[in-house]
């Protein structure tokens, strides 16, 4: 009868983490190589997943992998295991990160929305320079059409008087009488005083 013996084979396990975070609040060195070389994918992982920003992800990584080198002292055995407190400080910077970014793209956004907000005087001067606008419009409808044209072509196309005589045909003499009477007449339907 052949018996087959089965040997247990060693379990490999990996460094007893709570051992390497109380050398490592004592200032070792050696002992936080070790811890970082355990928990860094991990802390890795959690943080990409939550950022998605690979370059991002890593400066966030290193800064927790810092402040695990600068708390170990605080880590208490009795509130968890140590990789579940160093996964907690991972995902508090992972969120305050995004965060941080949301917030600073909003503050972008309101400082856009402000830089291209009209002042409060502009809104109220452009209401008053379009009513200014249809006033006169209306008041220039109230002019002879003789009086309308001439008036339109100095003031409007910036023809000189003997240009307006010229392209209507008419002798300067009368057009300069066209356009002295229709400015009055626009002065009085504007309510402006002479």
């Amino acid at each position: 009868m052949n018996s087959v013996v089965h040997l247990a084979s060693p379990q490999r396990r990996g460094p007893d983490l709570q051992e390497l975070l109380a050398k490592v609040a004592f200032g070792d060195q050696d002992a936080f190589s070790h811890l970082y070389d355990a928990v860094a994918g991990p802390v890795l992982g959690l943080i990409r997943r939550v950022l998605r920003d690979a370059a991002q992800s890593e400066e966030v990584t290193q800064e927790v992998l810092l402040e695990v080198w600068q708390n170990a002292a605080r880590y208490q055995p009795e509130r968890g295991q140590v990789m579940s407190w160093v996964m907690t400080m991972a995902h508090r910077r992972a969120v305050d990160r995004v965060r941080s970014a949301q917030s600073a793209a909003d503050r972008d956004q309101r400082d856009i929305a402000r830089s291209h907000a009209p002042v409060f005087d502009e809104v109220a001067e452009q209401v008053e320079d379009r009513l200014e606008r249809q006033e006169v419009r209306r008041c220039l409808r109230a002019l002879t059409e003789l009086q309308r044209e001439s008036v339109a072509l100095a003031y409007y196309r910036g023809l000189s008087y003997p240009e307006v005589a010229d392209r209507l045909g008419a002798p300067l003499g009368t057009i300069k009488t066209r356009i002295r009477d229709g400015l009055i007449r626009l002065r009085d339907c504007l309510g402006v005083e002479p």
